[in-house]
């Protein structure tokens, strides 16, 4: 078992509230380090805790891809920390300090790393191994049905996480993108619908980790894997309870998938749609756009999502 250890070079200013963030290492399964950040609570532990699984593509610790800031790492750690709760999160495979090729890593290496991360977070030696949770966003929330099956957390948070196969749920994401493109574009959607199915089938037919497709070099190996998984079967086997919220304008998963949560988790789920939230975690009152992200993103993930989450949290990690 791999445990977390400090390896600070300087010591760590108390955040806002007095909670205390911790440089951490742990290893993955085949002995990579992944490089992350525990975050406590004031007062003395052993505390509750969850592990913080981000989305998809070249994400950091606060769910950042360069430029593109999700920004929500940080936000949401201080969230949990009010509520008394510690939290971990960590550098995907080749991104910020954790070596490695990102574009080589599939979607079940992600999954393992989540994995080991668990049980990292169990072992340390400041966290009640009986209450460890797992918050996850968009690809990070199937990561979390598979560990609620697989590893059992004591609790499970999905942000916009889907619950169809892959591929379908990339198809509903391309048609609802599409449906909000410019008027003045909608007349080529025939031909990029044509486009996106040949290079769909292309990138199905590859078996190297990376391929170039359409001129860009994609992480093919973790597009095969995610395509081919469907989470149902396993959310028929969480028996921990279970969040699931998806915003009314999220334009990358179904929000009509909630139901479908609630209807295989054995003990039923608490399922929240909410009006304007979109997959980025921030409202908008205008019409849903991908137009409307880097705006979005200029703005703090809504404060109000992380505060009931953190509550619902605190009340299910005893």
């Amino acid at each position: 078992m791999n445990t977390p250890h400090d390896s600070t070079t300087q010591p760590t200013p108390a955040a806002p509230g007095g909670s205390r963030d911790v440089e951490t290492t742990l290893a993955a399964a085949d002995g990579i380090p992944l490089h992350g950040t525990l975050t406590l609570p004031a007062g003395p532990g052993p505390h509750p805790a969850v592990l913080c699984l981000p989305g998809s593509g070249r994400l950091d610790r606060e769910s950042n891809a360069g430029r593109v800031r999700m920004a929500l790492g940080s936000p949401l750690a201080q969230a949990l920390a009010r509520h008394g709760i510690a939290s971990l999160r960590y550098d995907r495979r080749g991104v910020g300090a954790t070596p490695g090729d990102w574009r080589s890593v599939g979607f079940l290496d992600n999954r393992a790393d989540a994995a080991a991360a668990l049980r990292a977070l169990r072992a340390h030696p400041e966290i009640q191994a009986h209450a460890v949770g797992v918050v996850g966003h968009s690809e990070g929330a199937v990561h979390a049905i598979w560990l609620g099956a697989h590893a059992h957390p004591a609790a499970l948070v999905m942000l916009a996480g889907y619950a169809r196969p892959g591929k379908q749920a990339l198809r509903w994401q391309a048609a609802r993108m599409a449906a909000t493109l410019p008027r003045p574009l909608r007349p080529l959607l025939s031909v990029l619908r044509r486009t996106a199915t040949r290079q769909l089938t292309k990138l199905q037919s590859t078996t190297t980790d990376v391929a170039r497709i359409g001129g860009a070099r994609l992480n093919a190996r973790w597009w095969r894997e995610q395509l081919a998984y469907d989470p149902g079967a396993d959310l028929a086997r969480v028996h921990a309870p279970v969040l699931a919220i998806t915003g009314e304008k999220d334009l990358q998963v179904d929000p009509d998938d909630l139901g479908v949560i609630a209807s295989l988790v054995p003990g039923g789920a608490d399922i929240r749609r909410v009006p304007d939230l979109t997959h980025l975690l921030r409202r908008d009152s205008g019409p849903a756009s991908l137009l409307s992200y880097p705006r979005l993103l200029r703005q703090p993930v809504d404060a109000d999502l992380l505060t009931d989450v953190a509550r619902w949290l605190a009340q299910r990690l005893r």
